[in-house]
């Protein structure tokens, strides 16, 4: 179709183990004579005899999807899953073993800090190298040049080798590369790790800018669930390889959350050597009760939620509070709730806070209990000391598209006709 800008069919990789080049052309013909001629072992690399572990390894199986032109499409999942050997594919890096790729229009991947950059070059002579690398002339490149060099924010510096750089400098200079020299396809991977919070941002305000006002696809690798959310508006999660789920980001990154967390609804200790704490506090009990109208009732956006605690104070004549905050599982800080401040003697601490039902959306959270001495100084953090999954609930709403937003409340909301237009 003439909207799709890029079609991965059927990709599969396979690696297999101990099989490297040596470095040396005399050394691999000395191999090629050893090993196919002679059938004898490597005499350069040879797997421990006791290792048995499989000879090949399949970095990608049957990896199957379709990006549009102008999408924004995040890359997820856990270590080792398959996602920058998907990347160097996609960039013709890497020959897939089995599987085609198509594209349309120019492909420009920043898959490391630096990629391209030659290390005695200046920063300016490597905007110019990458823009040859990515297929531009010199006359685009001279035209882009003050506006690469203004977004990398390390201007004076571009006369300088950039052998010199810090990580951070190299990463400003290779992206704003990457994404003022229009590439129709640009690919990300976890690379503005590096970068701090403002640059960071910065990048995704222009990643945003680009996709919408210049219609082009970008693909974005990161363990940041939310810069996924906030940036993407599809997403593939990759688990071993291979797809685990694809589709509207938010519903794939809570499927991937839920999946590497256990959901904790009640904890409680005996003996106060075996609960968490320290010298000062220790818990000896923490529980999310859902305030059900029926017993077999799904926990959705309309349930109340009593978190109770306890905990085994050791001090006398302390004065103690505690907040609790809530979290979704992609980092986001959605409340922070102080208790008030009570002054307490040895002996065990009761708490217990409501979170209202039609208040949050839907989604995974989690929950850390804070506790404070004088409403300044730390006793103990709790994190994520609670978690929990909260299904949706439309009731009469005909639309199912995500629902915005971190909360949900229910607040009194109506339409009133004031005027009438008579036929």
């Amino acid at each position: 179709m003439s909207d799709v800008a890029l079609q991965v069919e059927k990709l599969s990789k396979m690696y297999r183990l101990g099989t490297i080049g040596t470095g040396s052309l005399r050394q691999d013909l000395q191999r090629w004579w050893t090993t196919a001629i002679r059938k004898k072992e490597d005499p350069f690399f040879q797997l421990d005899p006791t290792d048995v572990r499989r000879q090949t390894l399949w970095a990608l199986r049957d990896v199957s999807f379709e990006v549009k032109k102008g999408e924004i499409w995040g890359i997820i999942g856990s270590n080792g899953a398959g996602k920058s050997t998907l990347l160097k594919i996609i960039s013709r890096i890497v020959r897939p073993t089995e599987g085609t790729v198509r594209g349309r229009g120019r492909i420009s991947s920043l898959l490391e800090v630096g990629t391209g950059f030659q290390a005695e070059l200046t920063g300016r002579e490597n905007v110019f190298l990458s823009g040859y690398i990515l297929g531009m002339s010199k006359a685009e490149i001279r035209a882009k040049y003050d506006e690469i060099a203004a977004f990398s924010g390390i201007e004076k510096f571009l006369d300088t080798p950039v052998k010199r750089y810090s990580s951070g400098m190299y990463v400003r200079l290779a992206f704003a590369v990457a994404a003022h020299l229009e590439p129709d396809i640009l690919i990300l991977d976890e690379v503005l790790a590096v970068g701090d919070a403002e640059f960071q941002k910065k990048c995704l305000g222009k990643m945003r800018e680009v996709s919408q006002s210049a219609g082009r696809t970008i693909l974005f690798v990161s363990h940041s669930m939310q810069a996924v959310t906030n940036l993407c508006e599809k997403c593939l999660w990759l688990q071993h390889g291979q797809v685990k789920a694809l589709g509207e980001v938010t519903t794939v990154v809570n499927q991937y959350l839920a999946n590497a967390q256990q959901f904790k609804l009640k904890q409680n200790w005996d003996q106060p050597a075996d609960a968490p704490g320290n010298d000062r506090i220790r818990f000896k009990y923490i529980e999310l009760v859902p305030q059900h109208a029926q017993p077999d009732s799904p926990l959705d956006i309309r349930t109340p939620l009593t978190i109770k605690f306890e905990f085994w104070n050791f001090a006398d004549e302390i004065l103690i509070s505690t907040s609790l905050v809530l979290f979704s599982y992609s980092g986001e800080c959605i409340f922070d709730v102080p208790s008030t401040a009570t002054m307490c003697q040895k002996g065990i601490v009761s708490g217990e806070c409501t979170i209202p039902g039609n208040f949050l959306n839907d989604g995974s959270y989690y929950i850390s209990l804070y506790v404070v001495k004088d409403t300044s100084t730390s006793l103990y953090d709790y994190e994520e000391c609670l978690s929990f999954d909260l299904e949706d609930y439309r009731g009469e709403i005909k639309w199912y598209g995500k629902w915005w937003g971190a909360v949900r409340p229910l607040l009194p909301f109506r339409l009133t006709q004031t005027e009438w237009v008579l036929q």
